[in-house]
């Protein structure tokens, strides 16, 4: 992680064809003193956390070095893509109009004219020179670094079966006016009379073609991400001095009041300070209906004005908006690695040139087993051309691509992929009361004065000392004293004591209120207390100079789909516990109502720590849920964090993973889609794994062509991102 005294920096890099080349990269960046970079070949990107006295030229003349070339990214990197596909495009188009002819006559016999090796060299030369120039430039400048990729493998596997071809025609029996030979899946135990034309141009058509589809699939799998990137407004029509001005979205400033009319994107996070509508959510939080807002509502930039006109002072602007927050953090989940992608790492960095001793092992065999040497040369051909290591290194990032955006279109965010791996492991979900499980906005229901004391006195105490906190049961008291009292005394001396309640000197006298249990209670207002609570209704003693002065009680209404979301955990395997600093029969209440067992009550906000610590002593692999500060330190400390996108920043920097919507069935998606993500990266990697164990043999014993080595290998990295790509259709349970 970055630090005071450490940089971070993105660098876009181009001229990577394999997991071998992100590996490499990756490798001589780390060699630098104090550097830490990951290289995504999905993404094509370097993330870098370097010491401050390096410079970023340092970095960039280091991945040149190595051969390729870096650069900061740019807002239009997209049509590099689009580029890139379409150049792609272009070459396997030239290479399959020349090369469909030199495959079908190396494999009908029937249509082998005179002279037709001839042709199909000068067919040939141009496929394998031209179109799959990209291919021998990259092995070039490899070699030329002493290093070796698939781009190796693939440069020398057809340039090997191109010039043995060559040889055949000029000094072998090939060239001969009238000779026809077939075609086989299994290289011919034949003399120098055969030529292997259709291998070079075939590897080269399947190759391109593989690579083509993999640029547009790498485009698809990050379509989410961008989606959400473009989601922001362009410009904002501005009120200043009463006239309205449009102005780029980029000079907002906090504090500007700006008009959103209907139709209109929200240019940034804000207040509404004037008009009433309805705000479409959907696209920034998943949420499908729209919310009604007016003045004094928050709204979220990005989101749709469905309704009236609106005027909205800006509260955020920039990278400090939840739309730059939410795409930052995909983006960071996007680039890093899972642990088994690190393993796939570590073998594809030594894969290649094991491969290219196992291909010079193959032919020393078979030209000692006596077989010709065309037999041999074939047969290491396949070898080279099986193996390539592509689908490794697309294993883990397309199925991150993919996930995560797709988790970003429902207000699920995760923060790096080691999440994913957390979500499998857990058995035990705690989940906090206030604002999780229930709605989180208490509303003031009983007042009991003490006697002597008015109704209206108790509130107006109540309500001035409470109107220093920030805590919901707090503001639920301001609410209710406001409308029965009006205007509400400004205490003095304030002091909030966590856990207990909150003090303050109001008229020279000390008000308290928080905790029965803390407060002077008269036997009468004991027992009603008991019988609030016994209704489930958090209750609220107010004592003056330490004498009994009354109780107010307040009411949370549960969440209408907490019950499900429950169910919707239990069916995961998971066990909730409901934790709550309530008292245990308001908690034992609302547990029962939603469907939880184990219930953990009258917690101190310091507490929530060591109940996660305790749980997870027990053996236990604990998540954590919720939406306050004094959650976050529990969020850091259990397993997997789950921060409500409803609550506080500091919450949501604590969490692991970040549920835009205050919605608790959310949690149960969000766990799902990344155990089906982790599950597609751990069946990309096993397919991509078997296909080389299974390859390799055949290869070597000479049991495949080097052409259908050419197309298995171009189909197991299409394989790998399709399969990928069925992330895109996770449906969320939360409507």
């Amino acid at each position: 992680m970055p630090t005071a005294e450490t940089g971070h920096v993105e660098l876009a890099i181009t001229g990577m064809t394999c997991a071998s080349c992100a590996n490499r990269i990756e490798r001589k960046l780390n060699k630098l003193d104090g550097v830490t970079a990951s290289v995504n070949y999905a993404t094509e990107k370097a993330t870098v956390d370097f010491p401050v006295g390096l410079d970023v030229a340092d970095l960039v003349s280091t991945v040149r070095a190595a051969g390729y070339d870096a650069a900061a990214p740019r807002p239009d990197a997209t049509e590099d893509v689009d580029d890139e596909a379409g150049g792609l495009r272009l070459r396997v188009g030239i290479a399959a109009f020349l090369g469909v002819p030199v495959i079908v006559l190396s494999m009908a016999p029937a249509l082998q004219f005179p002279a037709w090796q001839w042709f199909s060299l000068a067919l040939a030369s141009v496929v394998v020179w031209v179109c799959g120039w990209p291919f021998h430039r990259a092995a070039a400048v490899n070699a030329r670094h002493g290093a070796s990729t698939m781009d190796t493998l693939v440069s020398m596997g057809v340039v090997v079966a191109y010039l043995w071809s060559v040889y055949a025609l000029v000094f072998g029996d090939a060239g001969m006016i009238g000779m026809r030979h077939g075609f086989s899946l299994v290289p011919r135990p034949t003399t120098s009379g055969d030529i292997y034309l259709e291998v070079a141009v075939g590897v080269t058509v399947f190759l391109l073609f593989g690579r083509w589809l993999e640029a547009r699939s790498k485009r698809r799998a990050g379509a989410a991400l961008r989606a959400l990137l473009a989601l922001g407004a362009k410009d904002v029509g501005v009120l200043r001095d009463g006239v309205e001005a449009r102005i780029p979205v980029e000079r907002l400033k906090v504090g500007d009041r700006f008009v959103v009319r209907p139709g209109e994107r929200i240019a940034t996070d804000g207040v509404v300070d004037d008009g009433v509508s309805a705000v479409d959510r959907s696209m920034v939080t998943g949420e499908s209906v729209p919310e009604e807002v007016g003045v004094g509502d928050r709204v979220v930039g990005g989101t749709v004005n469905a309704g009236g006109r609106l005027v909205v002072r800006a509260a955020k602007v920039g990278a400090d908006t939840q739309l730059s927050r939410m795409a930052a953090l995909v983006e960071q989940a996007q680039s890093g690695k899972a642990q088994v992608q690190r393993l796939a790492d570590r073998i594809s960095g030594v894969f290649v040139p094991v491969v290219l001793v196992i291909a010079l092992g193959t032919f020393a065999a078979w030209l000692l087993a006596g077989r010709p040497v065309e037999f041999a040369v074939t047969a290491a051909v396949a070898v080279l051309v099986i193996a390539c290591p592509c689908a490794l290194g697309l294993a883990t990032p397309t199925a991150l691509l993919v996930g995560t955006g797709r988790g970003a279109q429902l207000g699920i965010l995760v923060k790096g992929p080691e999440v994913l791996e957390s979500t499998r492991r857990v058995d035990t979900v705690v989940l906090d009361k206030t604002g999780t499980v229930t709605e989180g906005k208490l509303d003031l229901v009983d007042v009991v004065p003490a006697e002597g004391v008015s109704r209206e006195e108790l509130l107006r105490v109540a309500g001035s000392v409470e109107d220093g906190s920030e805590h919901p049961i707090a503001s639920a008291i301001v609410r209710g004293a406001g409308v029965e009292v009006g205007t509400l005394p400004t205490i003095g001396e304030f002091r909030n004591v966590q856990g207990v309640g909150v003090t303050g000197v109001l008229d020279g006298r000390r008000v308290f209120a928080g905790r029965t249990g803390s407060a002077a209670l008269t036997p009468e207002l004991k027992e009603r207390a008991d019988e609030l609570r016994a209704l489930g209704r958090t209750v609220i003693a107010v004592s003056v100079d330490d004498a009994p002065f009354g109780l107010l009680s307040v009411s949370d209404r549960v969440k209408p789909t907490s019950a499900e979301a429950i169910r919707g955990l239990r069916a995961l395997g998971l066990r909730p516990v409901l934790l709550t600093g309530d008292n245990e029969v308001v908690a034992r209440a609302v547990a029962a109502e939603v469907g939880i067992d184990e219930v953990i009550a009258e917690v101190m906000p310091a507490d929530k720590v060591a109940v996660v610590e305790r749980l997870r002593a027990r053996g236990r692999v604990v998540a954590m849920v919720g939406d306050g500060v004094n959650d976050a330190p529990a969020l850091a400390a259990a397993d997997l964090g789950l921060a409500m996108g409803t609550g506080t920043d500091v919450a949501i920097e604590a969490g692991d993973l970040t549920l835009v919507r205050g919605d608790l069935r959310v949690a149960v998606d969000a766990i799902r889609l990344s155990r089906r993500t982790l599950g597609t990266i751990k069946g990309n990697l096993f397919w991509a794994f078997a296909y080389n164990v299974a390859g390799l043999p055949l290869a070597a014993l000479g049991l495949l062509n080097p052409m259908l080595a050419g197309a298995a290998m171009a189909f197991s990295s299409v394989f790998v991102v399709t399969n990928s790509l069925r992330l895109r259709g996770f449906r969320a349970t939360a409507g």
